[in-house]
């Protein structure tokens, strides 16, 4: 398998623009991995609060969870029409818009009279804030080739400590001040940040274009790029292992074997700030070692959390061990296969959204089963899903030449 640090052709369609605008390379890995963070924490906003809105609105939770579904549906649309984009238009103006529409949307969402417009509101604003996914393309882009996979993985790092904030922070700040609050915060940082990034950019003159050439060009990028193809494949079958866990973790906790509070099983996912502290650890190892090595790794530390996680149907100890392992595996194999799949060709904003479309295929399949899974055989059949996930993942590519 090719290295994940060999050097990638200027993206088709660019010329070099002005980089006056662009400050130190610390400082802008640093805004675009803050910008990051916020805009991806945008699409969990609505999880924790869901038993709020209900009450605001004189509903229930359950009749209301559906709109944290519309979130994820509208970060899906916005992958596939918003992302690919970053190989044809200028990225500045892009992010720029992106964010105004995604800030609006969300200040739409804190002044809903009602579920269904809050759920139009959160749609529109998840469609639009893809644009961690317009930056983790151009990070790849800029990065030197020795130090490629360490940058992308402090953008990875930023988005994983926004999905946590938002799970955790998001919450404590709404029953503090309550849910539209909340959305009023994110519009307003959502718009400091954006435009913050968007305006020191690289401006890079493009030739003109059908204006979704990219998403037309995903099925024949996929097949002439195996080393993108093994990547999207393996992180389908990684992160559909994590979500069937994960989704399905608070059944476990707030039923009747530990009987813990949702505010109390909530608080699970400060595990997920093991993210944060294995990206840089990752990007470091992909750079020295390859992809390859690191994605197989991080396979074997998923597959050993699994009979924990099955132990941890009666042990907590154990689930606390879990659920670092499948943290810490699903992030080394995210940043591997992401660098993998963003130096696979000459068109990596169309690669990348291959890439994350069909991670999120797979975690959307999985949750799904899993949910099935559990109403039907309890959490030995959750974690035989994750099983499942795993051995796809790994096997499909590992038998196709």
């Amino acid at each position: 398998m090719p290295s994940a640090t060999k050097t990638t052709a200027r993206p088709a369609g660019t010329t070099p623009g002005r980089r006056s605008r662009t400050p130190a390379p610390g400082l802008f890995l640093t805004l675009i991995a803050v910008c990051s963070a916020v805009t991806a924490a945008n699409i969990y906003l609505a999880a924790p609060l869901l038993s709020l809105m209900a009450r605001d609105f004189g509903s229930t939770p359950s009749a209301v969870a559906w709109i944290a579904s519309v979130a994820q549906l509208g970060y899906a649309v916005g992958l596939l029409f918003f992302a690919p984009l970053g190989d044809s238009a200028n990225r500045r103006r892009l992010v720029a818009g992106l964010t105004m529409v995604t800030a609006v949307a969300l200040a739409a969402s804190a002044t809903a009279p009602g579920v269904t417009a809050l759920a139009v509101a959160m749609f529109v604003a998840s469609a639009a804030t893809v644009i961690p996914q317009l930056l983790v393309p151009l990070v790849a882009e800029r990065a030197p080739a020795d130090r490629r996979a360490r940058h992308v993985a402090a953008v990875i790092a930023g988005l994983f400590a926004g999905i946590v904030a938002a799970r955790v922070l998001g919450g404590l700040a709404g029953q503090a001040f309550g849910w539209r609050w909340v959305f009023g915060g994110a519009a307003v940082l959502t718009l400091v940040l954006g435009l913050a990034t968007a305006l020191v950019l690289p401006s890079q003159r493009r030739r003109e274009g059908p204006l979704f050439a990219g998403l037309a060009a995903l099925p024949s990028v996929l097949r002439h790029s195996p080393d993108l193809w093994r990547a999207c494949v393996r992180q389908a079958g990684m992160f559909g292992a994590w979500s069937a866990l994960w989704t399905s973790l608070a059944l476990l906790l707030t039923g009747p074997e530990y009987g813990l509070s949702t505010a109390t099983a909530g608080l699970f996912g400060l595990f997920g700030l093991t993210a944060s502290a294995v990206a840089p650890l990752a990007g470091g190892l992909v750079d020295r070692f390859g992809a390859a090595r690191v994605v197989r790794s991080a396979y074997l530390l998923a597959a050993v959390s699994v009979p924990l996680f099955w132990l941890g149907g009666h042990l907590l100890i154990a689930l606390f061990a879990a659920a670092i392992a499948v943290h810490a595996a699903l992030v080394a194999s995210h940043v591997a296969n992401q660098t993998l799949a963003l130096t696979a060709t000459s068109t990596p904003a169309t690669a990348n959204t291959a890439y994350v479309v069909a991670g999120f295929a797979g975690g959307a399949g999985a949750s799904a089963l899993a949910g099935y899974a559990f109403s039907h055989f309890g959490w030995g059949g959750v974690c035989g899903v994750a099983g499942v996930w795993l051995l796809l993942g790994w096997g499909v590519t590992a038998v196709r030449r």
